[in-house]
């Protein structure tokens, strides 16, 4: 048997008897795949007769404005009889265009504006529309700069500032911080809760200027609230920045630690994270140098230690090099007294000349300096200017507060009975 045989055995044959067998398959319901219902003869003679009456009772066409039938000829399109001849040799061929309205007899004119609203864009004039094209591009112009030039604004009056009275009161904080009773920042908290008498009268108001010869009554709440401010001595090592982090520098305030408290500290109070708040250098030492940092919350202290008119010595140790003979062991037998005598007095910082000063050796190697001023690095580079290159620094007093035995890296409360 053949192979095609073989195959049609497998075909399936149909159940009844007598019909040829099929070879499709049953549709599957709900799958599309059933076959089209056709239609037969009548439905569709049928089918025709209810199109033909949709059709008839449907309205007439009519056209409307927008049909292209319906409009007229364009008013600029030139017509068979307003062809131009082509030009002859010699004649300007940018003549007028093909079909300019100007060239043609009885053109439409335009349309009067009388009877017209009148347009506030175009100047009450007749709408542009009915000029003709030509007539349009003889008036045209070139925008000019000033057309796009904005209108100036009104003259403003000068501005004047307030005018200080002249009768010679000033600011009560700031005569209140002259007169060591508290800090700016400290007589302004004070003011604003009501605790400064100005000659028997409570004064809250911010501003407020007095005479210099007032009488100022300090409550006594602001006093035992500027008891509670401490102020803490720290033996600060190299590698630490006096004030806030920089260049990946740690400040050394993170230094004031439980653990990091000097075992000898007699005062009895216990660190805790008020104390830590506002709590600034009076008085910075540069990231290499090393020896006593004040840091304090009262801005009494502060302003003693750092105020322009400040005049609390600052004793620093200076370890020292000769430019000219850096391997020199014995720097002051090769430094002369001259240049000692210019670090004492005689030199000039940005221009402003600096308060004397007590310098003397203390050994072969180290300068004793006594300041009663703090520039940005002023030893150093008085040092520089006299020929000295500064190897160490170590700031050892600051008024009558010593460093004494305290370690480095460590810390202690400054005492009630100490001052500076």
């Amino acid at each position: 048997m053949t192979e095609r045989k073989k195959l049609s055995l497998n075909r399936p044959a149909s159940t009844e008897g007598g019909d040829a067998p099929t070879h499709r398959k049953p549709p599957v319901r709900g799958s599309g795949t059933a076959p089209r219902k056709r239609m037969t003869a009548a439905e569709a003679a049928q089918a025709r007769e209810e199109a033909a009456a949709r059709a008839a009772a449907a309205p007439p066409y009519r056209p409307g404005p927008d049909d292209r039938a319906e409009r007229g000829p364009r008013r600029d399109a030139p017509r068979h009889d307003d062809r131009r001849p082509a030009p002859q040799r010699g004649e300007d061929r940018r003549a007028a265009p093909y079909g300019d309205p100007r060239q043609r007899e009885g053109r439409r004119e335009p349309r009067a504006a009388a009877g017209r609203r009148e347009d506030p864009r175009t100047g009450g004039r007749a709408d542009r529309r009915d000029e003709p094209r030509g007539d349009r591009r003889d008036d045209r112009r070139a925008p000019s700069r000033d057309d796009f030039r904005a209108t100036p604004r009104p003259a403003q009056p000068p501005h004047t500032e307030r005018p200080t009275p002249d009768d010679g009161r000033m600011r009560l904080s700031k005569l209140m911080s002259e007169r060591g009773l508290a800090s700016r920042r400290e007589a302004d908290e004070w003011i604003e809760q009501g605790w400064v008498r100005v000659n028997g009268e409570v004064v809250d108001e911010l501003g407020t200027r007095v005479l210099p010869d007032v009488e100022i009554t300090i409550d006594p709440l602001a006093r035992t609230q500027q008891a509670e401010r401490v102020t803490i001595l720290l033996h600060k090592p190299i590698g630490y920045v006096s004030g806030q982090a920089e260049d990946g520098h740690e400040p050394a305030v993170i230094l004031i630690r439980p653990e990091n408290r000097w075992k000898e500290d007699r005062q009895g109070l216990q660190l805790t994270r008020g104390h830590l708040r506002h709590l600034a250098p009076a008085g910075r030492l540069d990231i290499d140098s090393t020896g006593l940092l004040v840091l304090t919350q009262d801005g009494r202290i502060a302003r003693q230690l750092i105020g322009e008119d400040s005049g609390v010595e600052k004793e620093y140790l200076v370890r020292v090099q000769a430019v000219d003979a850096p391997d020199a062991e014995n720097v002051s037998a090769v430094v002369p007294p001259e240049v000692i005598e210019q670090l004492r007095f005689g030199l000039e910082l940005d221009g402003r000349q600096l308060k004397p000063a007590q310098v003397s050796w203390q050994n072969e190697q180290q300068l004793r300096f006594v300041l009663r001023e703090g520039r940005k690095r002023q030893i150093r580079r008085m040092c520089e200017l006299v020929g000295l290159r500064v190897v160490g620094l170590k700031r050892v007093r600051m008024g009558r507060i010593t460093l004494g035995k305290l370690p480095v890296g460590e810390w202690r409360f400054l005492r009630a009975d100490e001052r500076f």
